[in-house]
């Protein structure tokens, strides 16, 4: 059964707050995003795959749909 992917995540700074809605990457992970807020580059936290692992309302697409996430 296929899962419906969401393409649109909302970031959300943890230094700021400042939240943006981003549409996803769906072939490639995005390992840094600068905030629009504060200009911090974020980067995933250790054991995540990339910035909507970390900090997104939802995860990436690969992770969405497989459990997995590029490269794994």
């Amino acid at each position: 059964m296929k899962r419906n992917v969401q393409l649109v995540s909302t970031l959300t700074c943890p230094a700021c707050g400042f939240a943006e809605a981003v549409t996803m990457p769906t072939d490639a992970c995005q390992f840094f995003y600068d905030c629009k807020g504060c200009g911090i580059r974020l980067k995933p936290k250790a054991g995540d795959c990339c910035v909507f692992c970390s900090y997104g309302s939802v995860p990436c697409p690969p992770v969405q749909a497989d459990g997995k996430c590029c490269g794994q």
